[in-house]
């Protein structure tokens, strides 16, 4: 028999806390940081973004979003059978327990439901997507929470303008079931560990301490001539084994990173930016989360159409991309 899997319901949260560039730039400027709201945007085409407050975690974020997109699926918590939370901010250092683990007692999911994060970074919630598709069209699970959830803001370092300004914190959530029409239609990763060095976290734990540095690290110019390159080819090669062409595809989401890496895919792939979903500037990146917090917000105002085919994709430290095409 086969199976496909298919998106049934989404769901986002922000945290409530939002952040301008204004106000953010008097922030960094107490600490002799120049900045501002100018700079920011027009390098990056972001307004503002969302922090979490100190005692809020990737799974309380990751909670919010779940409970939206199972709500929007129809189905009821314990009709969910397996969970996939793609993060880099997990709850616990170390990574364990997973987060996703976190969020099945949250969510009070007492089915003994299976639940993994993913760790890709940005593109993480591709890679998550993915292996879930995978596990329905195998047979092995009906019901699939797939979440996005980040609290960048933890691992910024506000006195580095190039990079606390372009970060912020949310959750994204979808529910993929099994079902008798097709729904994803293609999906393809990469990774390429030689680029590792050009956004990481380079630091460890040795001893009970922090060997090396905590905070994220960018190269940005290096970072966006791979980006623009590596999105426009996995896109192509997922169009290539969903057997359509771009001129077919409705909407393009992409990881929500920097609208001049939107712009150029985009023209690659000669797609006007009215195909394009943006949301970069109310949110910023928000990693992991920011593919489903785009696609939530998409099929919540009506652009996103029953029916409608939607490329996504992403790119992220790793060096790891990933697209995805879906037929709503």
């Amino acid at each position: 028999m086969t199976f496909f899997s298919k998106i049934i319901g989404t769901g986002s949260y922000l945290p409530p806390k939002k952040v301008t560039n204004q106000e953010l730039a008097e922030q960094l400027a107490s600490k002799g940081i120049e900045t501002s709201d100018e700079w920011i945007f027009s390098r990056s085409g972001i307004s503002a973004r969302h922090y979490a407050e100190p005692d809020v975690s990737s799974s309380d974020l990751a909670v919010e979003a779940a409970k939206r997109a199972i709500e929007a699926s129809g189905l009821q918590a314990n009709d969910i059978d397996l969970i996939i939370l793609a993060t880099s901010t997990p709850d616990f250092f170390g990574g364990f327990p997973s987060t996703a683990c976190v969020v099945q007692h949250k969510l009070g999911i007492t089915n003994g439901a299976a639940a993994m994060d993913v760790q890709a970074v940005c593109s993480g919630f591709m890679y998550a997507m993915s292996v879930a598709d995978s596990m329905i069209k195998s047979g092995a699970h009906k019901n699939v929470l797939v979440i996005g959830a980040e609290v960048f803001s933890r691992i910024l370092n506000f006195e580095d303008r190039t990079t606390c300004v372009l970060f912020g914190d949310g959750a994204g959530a979808i529910v993929m079931s099994r079902s008798e029409e097709p729904g994803v239609l293609a999906t393809k990763l990469h990774a390429d560990g030689s680029y590792a060095h050009i956004l990481c976290v380079p630091g460890n734990v040795q001893g009970g301490v922090v060997a090396g540095s905590a905070f994220l690290y960018m190269d940005g110019q290096a970072v966006f001539k791979l980006a623009v390159s590596l999105l426009e080819k996995v896109a192509n090669e997922a169009l290539e084994m969903a057997g359509l062409q771009a001129s077919e595809i409705d909407w393009l989401i992409p990881h929500q990173a920097n609208i001049r890496i939107m712009q150029s895919t985009a023209k690659k792939m000669r797609m006007p930016m009215d195909k394009v979903v943006v949301t970069v500037d109310q949110h910023g990146n928000t990693s992991a989360a920011s593919i489903p917090l785009a696609l939530d917000l998409a099929v919540r105002d009506g652009r996103v159409k029953p029916g409608q085919k939607v490329l996504l994709e992403g790119v992220g430290g790793g060096f790891t991309w990933g697209a995805a095409i879906v037929q709503i």
